[in-house]
């Protein structure tokens, strides 16, 4: 029985940060000039991305049968592999880029690679992609996969693989990267400790991908992890957990572990953090040195709307000042156009950054994902833009189209609210503001902003053109 080759391929968005790909190749067209400029503008954007692994590609491809070889193609950085045979490919089908998998897929097929579709999108809807794929992966793969190599050895596939329960990550799984490029990523450091999510916001799909319950690697695992990825890549550590801080006894007794590895560390939280002294001074020590928190809105009844009842808007800037304060930076991300904003919001963001000194913001539209509830709500409302059968239309794109209606806030105002916004926050002088006045991480805190200076403003152009083909 001959060894078998699979490539396991991420596939970018259409837009947004991880368009960047398409920068050089629009710009070819214009000449030289534009080539030159985008190019540079290029190169900042990939830097500012902090582009890592894609986790789940990892994760699949640590689980090693014998005969079986893997390789990840992140067609963000590298072209697609075609000069060599491979007898299957495996696709992580994000909602952002269902129809460029598909797309791929179909051409795969065509040169006759055996083709899997897994990922998000997979697992929500099923039906939709049975007929772009060879087989189905639905759920968390992480125990399945050796299944689905070894048919393939065997000549066996099957169409679908539909994983029964979510996985116990109490389970040693050694995570490897010996199917990675480093040299591609800022950094390939890229680490899970809990799975699920205890929230139940509804514009978000992890805690339907995930589950509710909170799940746990053991500390012993992570310890270890951390350990060996040291030795291959000194560079900062991404810790990817949704919420990095909501089980609080764990993540205060596995980040005092981790001080004496002498890391610098990013992840995720909520502003909760600002009133744990205790988890917040092992979150330091142990070398956090930035947090992305999810503000949302600074009105508790458009966060109620969404079902997010767990950062009360009283408490959010203490909270933030105090993260800083413990010198950890600061990513707000805020949602303009939840159901109870009105046109005050603006105002109100606009004083509550300069207020806290959160070191980048990021202000974002509502995007209704399929599969989400507020996706199903609005449909049923017909405050949809595209038809809800149209899961391409709701792609995310970077704030560069509207795809819903407001509830208080009529169109014709509200986009050019939103852009007059974002036109003042970001701006070359505040992005080194903010760069001189963070409390770490100087140059990428100035990197940041300075992406988010050119991707809001294409954002204002698309919007505005929209706004005019809307009247």
């Amino acid at each position: 029985m001959s060894d078998k080759s699979v490539l396991l391929i991420f596939i970018q968005a259409d837009s947004g940060v991880d368009g960047t790909a398409s920068l050089d190749s629009s710009s070819a067209k214009r000449g030289v000039p534009g080539l030159l400029k985008d190019r540079v503008l290029s190169n900042v954007i990939r830097r500012a991305q902090f582009a890592i692994p894609p986790l789940s590609l990892m994760i699949l491809s640590s689980v090693q049968v014998p005969g079986v070889t893997q390789t990840i193609c992140d067609l963000r950085f590298d072209r697609l592999p075609l000069d060599r045979h491979w007898d299957m490919a495996g696709i992580s089908v994000q909602t952002g880029a269902v129809k460029p998998a598909f797309d791929l897929a179909r051409v795969l097929r065509s040169k006759g690679i055996k083709v899997v579709l897994g990922g998000p999108y997979v697992t929500i809807f099923p039906d939709r992609c049975r007929d772009h794929g060879d087989a189905l992966v639905i759920g968390e793969a992480d125990d399945i996969w050796r299944e689905v190599q070894e048919d393939l050895r065997l000549g066996e596939l099957k169409a679908e693989y539909r994983v029964a329960s979510f996985p116990d990550l109490s389970v040693e799984r050694v995570v490897g990267k010996s199917a990675l490029d480093i040299s591609s990523y800022f950094t390939t450091n890229v680490v899970q400790t809990t799975r699920g999510c205890p929230y139940s916001c509804d514009f978000c799909n992890v805690h339907v991908m995930n589950g509710h319950r909170l799940r746990h690697r053991t500390i012993p695992s992570v310890l270890r992890e951390v350990e060996t990825f040291l030795r291959e890549d000194k560079r900062i550590f991404f810790f990817l957990d949704d919420t990095v801080n909501a089980d609080e006894h764990y993540a205060e007794k596995l980040f005092r572990e981790l001080i004496p590895f002498g890391i610098s560390w990013v992840g995720q939280a909520t502003t909760a953090l600002g009133e744990k002294p205790r988890l917040l001074d092992a979150f330091a020590r142990s070398g956090c040195g930035a947090l992305l928190v999810g503000i949302e809105s600074l009105a508790d009844g458009s966060n109620h709307a969404h079902q997010k009842f767990h950062n009360p808007a009283v408490r959010q800037a203490a909270c933030i000042r105090s993260i800083r304060q413990a010198g950890i930076c600061v990513y707000g991300s805020f949602i303009y156009g939840l159901d109870e904003d009105t046109l005050d919001m603006p105002r109100m963001l606009e004083e509550f950054i300069e207020e806290t000194g959160i070191d980048v913001p990021g202000i974002n539209l509502l995007r209704p994902i399929p599969g989400t509830g507020v996706f199903d709500r609005l449909a049923l409302e017909g405050r949809l833009l595209h038809s809800p059968d149209d899961h391409d239309a709701f792609r995310f794109s970077w704030g560069q189209e509207m795809l819903y209606r407001p509830q208080r806030i009529a169109l014709k105002e509200f986009i050019p609210s939103y852009t007059a916004l974002t036109g003042r926050v970001f701006t070359v002088r505040n992005a080194l503001k903010r760069a001189m006045r963070a409390p770490r991480l100087r140059s990428a805190v100035f990197m940041f902003n300075l992406l988010y200076v050119h991707m809001y403003g294409t954002a204002r152009r698309d919007l505005l053109r929209q706004l005019v083909d809307l009247a």
